[in-house]
């Protein structure tokens, strides 16, 4: 845990980066992450080529984290860059805003959108009717929620992101993912009802949904802090928190796999996004007077995820509750609110994102290939398909929190920033709360996985199997033969490993971007002046 934190506070910077020569691309520039998926998706329904379609879905999204590479590069020298579309005065133009957390994002989302892309081309899923424009409309909107500067605009691209999800939701047509696509489409519709309520509110009280302008009002004025509450509040829905999580388990194993692991880079890390987005430019180090309550709710969250993946019988299923798990452990860092707190919650969802959405496609690789993700209908992978089983052992690694995986260092840095946060913030139960929820939840899921592992990997080599109906996903036994995973399938979860690998040699880089990330939360005036001046 030391080195770690040593390493941390080495990376952490006391202020924002000043200015300096380099390349600074303007930023009427901005739009573009969300005017070019946009304009690929609406050619796409008109140039319905497969190849062409294959070709914009993947590379729009490598496109899309090349620029939030380049961003993030700006702002090592420019904290934050700001554009006022339509040229409107500043507080009633509608402002798209790009800082260090912004350009992660954008940075790490986009790319596992084109990896899991790659996953829907080669299992042949992409073949259904406007997915690939479905897929670039999603990228649109989650583009657009991270960049928006404008309460009022966080809800318009979170219903763009919602849109196409219901159409990838209940894509295959079974009338189990419909009915399970209702479920999806009232949650989010209530949700997002409340969430305009809340931005009303906002409107109402303060005169302004501006983010900037709102800075310090959830600390400053009661009514206001009420009404970002609301706002909060939905928010929380859409991530995940319990108790109003069980949505979540339920809706996303019934879709593909491919799609899964798209919902859980993209969506419930949106929701998660605007959390340590809007709390941290409104109440900021001012404590909201319910964060206790958020606090018991978060370690409910962590330690529910865990114990509810020992009741799945399905490889997806278990690594949903491990979805809901690793929510609560990536709001451990905005409850706490620290420096050093905010950049490892930062960087456990960065890993996060990596790590579920490289087990979420390694299932739907041993699916595809074997008709079936029950967990008494599959053993002895471990000797039929190495590659898979090597790659999925490091990803259970990383959820655990073990070497050599980037869940080590996510897991050392929650606990350190909880321990050095006992003697600080004005309630130490909070931070020793967060302590033993974290271990405990991970020894937990230690024994949960285990179980996932010896069910499917190892025992006798398997000798029959369900091969996939192109439409449903079921088959019928039959012997297994030479059958085993292709490579093609299988790479893609595999590179995804390949980076949490990476993220657990090379940590420092992406601390050092986290932890400018968590300057600018905790410092909000380089984004006030930038959007408002």
């Amino acid at each position: 845990m030391t080195p770690m934190l040593a390493s941390l506070g080495g990376v952490l910077p006391t202020a924002a980066p000043t200015p300096s020569a380099g390349f600074e691309p303007g930023p009427s520039l901005l739009p573009l992450f969300v005017a070019v998926p946009l304009i690929a998706s609406g050619l796409l329904v008109i140039l319905r080529h497969p190849v062409v379609a294959r070709v914009v879905m993947i590379g729009v999204p490598v496109l899309s984290a090349i620029g939030g590479v380049v961003l993030l590069d700006v702002h090592t020298r420019i904290p934050v860059v700001a554009e006022q579309v339509g040229g409107y005065v500043p507080g009633v133009a509608i402002p798209i805003v790009s800082d260090s957390l912004s350009a992660l994002m954008i940075t790490v989302t986009s790319s596992t959108t084109a990896v899991c892309a790659a996953f829907l081309t080669a299992t042949g899923v992409d073949r259904r009717r406007l997915l690939a424009p479905l897929v670039l409309l999603l990228l649109t909107g989650v583009n657009g929620a991270l960049l928006t500067g404008d309460l009022f605009n966080l809800f318009v691209w979170v219903e763009v992101m919602l849109l196409p999800s219901y159409a990838l939701l209940a894509g295959a047509g079974s009338w189990r993912r419909l009915g399970v696509g209702r479920t999806f489409v009232l949650v989010n519709l209530v949700t997002s009802t409340i969430l305009l309520i809340g931005v009303g509110f906002v409107y109402a009280t303060v005169g302004t949904v501006n983010l900037a302008a709102l800075a310090g009002s959830g600390a400053a004025d009661p009514r206001a802090g009420l009404a970002i509450s609301i706002v909060l509040l939905a928010l929380s829905v859409k991530a995940g928190l319990a108790p109003l999580h069980g949505w979540l388990p339920q809706t996303y194993p019934e879709t593909s796999a491919g799609v899964m692991a798209l919902f859980s880079a993209l969506h419930t890390k949106v929701g998660l996004y605007a959390l340590y987005r809007v709390y941290g430019t409104t109440f900021g180090v001012h404590e909201a007077p319910w964060l206790p309550i958020a606090a018991a709710l978060v370690v409910l969250t962590i330690l529910l995820g865990a114990f509810a993946t020992f009741g799945e019988s399905h490889v997806r299923s278990v690594l949903a509750w491990q979805m809901v798990s690793g929510v609560g452990q990536i709001l451990v860092g905005l409850v706490l609110f620290t420096a050093v707190s905010l950049a490892a919650g930062l960087f456990y969802l960065v890993h996060h994102i990596i790590t579920m959405g490289a087990l979420l496609l390694l299932a739907g690789a041993i699916e595809h290939t074997y008709g079936t993700g029950r967990l008494d209908r599959l053993h002895g992978l471990a000797r039929r398909d190495p590659l898979v089983a090597t790659a999925f052992a490091l990803g259970l690694f990383s959820l655990v929190g073990l070497p050599p995986t980037s869940g080590l260092w996510g897991k050392v840095g929650l606990l350190g920033a909880a321990s050095s946060a006992a003697s600080t913030v004005s309630r130490p139960w909070t931070a020793w709360a967060f302590l033993v929820a974290i271990v405990l939840a991970s020894v937990i899921s230690l024994l949960a996985l285990q179980r996932l592992w010896n069910d499917v990997f190892w025992g006798r080599p398997l000798e029959r199997y369900r091969p996939p109906d192109p439409e449903t996903g079921r088959g019928d036994l039959v012997p297994v033969g030479d059958v085993s995973i292709r490579t093609a399938v299988a790479m893609p979860g595999v590179t995804l490993i390949g980076v949490s690998v990476a993220m657990f040699l090379f940590a420092e880089p992406i601390l050092q971007v986290t932890a400018r990330a968590a300057v600018a939360l905790t410092d909000v005036a380089p984004y006030v002046q930038a959007v408002l001046r």
